[in-house]
């Protein structure tokens, strides 16, 4: 769907239509049609030839749209298809294309630094209710997503966490004990970086919106997930992806540095 959103970007760049492309490529219009709507796919020539008469001049992203159209990656997501919605799927095909991960969050710790009785009790208080056999598949989607970030190739990983979602009593107290100590875990590997803003630093209203910020292959195919009452969401407008960025830096820098971020948890940890 991604490679589809961004031939049709170019096209209309280029000032074609659906017609007009399909004269140059030699196909019908339909088959333009069906290729930007993501129900066909599209060969490395046809692409390149596509990026051609589009004048995209950005070798860099050709490439990058090329590999995008001739992966033929099945991943262990694909075995939750049909049973989870698809923007799980989504998620998980992100976590494995993406070449870094920054994220804020508010209300919850992030979803891949969760321990299972942590994310249980998050799908738990899902309203509506979930039946046992649909919360038992997402918390098993979610501790497999999460073994992610220990993993032989793991990404870099930029954390700023609000002291609410610190706080905010997920579960009982055994929980909250063993997702901080996971945290203070993981907050140790060389790839993954933790900061916290407590409630007294100044500055975090201007950028308070929970996000996750997904790199690219090249910086054009870089994408933004926003949580919505009805699944997720992803962003990848050229416009929105550059406030993200702001907005992931303005956090940034009203943040504790990572050894303080560290203390900061530790002390809640052991007072709770």
């Amino acid at each position: 769907m991604r490679l589809a959103t961004e031939l049709r970007r170019l096209r209309e760049a280029a000032g074609l239509n659906a017609r007009q492309a399909a004269a140059l490529l030699g196909v019908s219009p339909a088959q333009i049609t069906h290729i930007e709507s993501g129900l066909a796919g599209v060969s490395e020539k046809r692409l390149r030839r596509l990026a051609s008469h589009y004048d995209c001049t950005d070798a860099e992203f050709t490439d990058a749209l090329v590999e995008m159209a001739t992966d033929r990656t099945r991943g262990w997501w694909e075995e939750y298809r049909g049973l989870l919605p698809t923007t799980f799927l989504d998620l998980s095909e992100l976590d494995h294309h993406s070449a870094f991960r920054r994220e804020a969050a508010v209300l919850y710790v992030p979803g891949l630094f969760q321990t299972e009785s942590y994310a249980r009790a998050v799908f738990s208080s899902r309203i509506p209710e979930l039946t046992e056999e649909e919360l038992e598949l997402r918390i098993r989607h979610r501790m497999a997503r999460s073994a992610l970030v220990e993993g032989p190739s793991p990404i870099p990983y930029d954390v700023v966490i609000h002291e609410a979602a610190l706080r905010i009593q997920v579960g009982d107290r055994a929980t909250g004990r063993a997702q901080l100590a996971r945290l203070l875990a993981l907050s140790d590997a060389d790839h993954i970086t933790v900061r916290v803003i407590p409630f007294e630093l100044e500055g975090f209203a201007r950028a308070s919106a929970t996000m996750l910020y997904m790199g690219g292959p090249v910086p054009k195919l870089d994408t933004v997930v926003r949580d919505a009452p009805h699944g997720s969401v992803f962003i990848d407008s050229e416009a929105q992806l550059c406030a993200y960025r702001t907005r992931f830096r303005k956090v940034e820098e009203v943040s504790l540095a990572p050894d303080r971020s560290r203390d900061f948890i530790h002390k809640l940890a052991q007072n709770l």
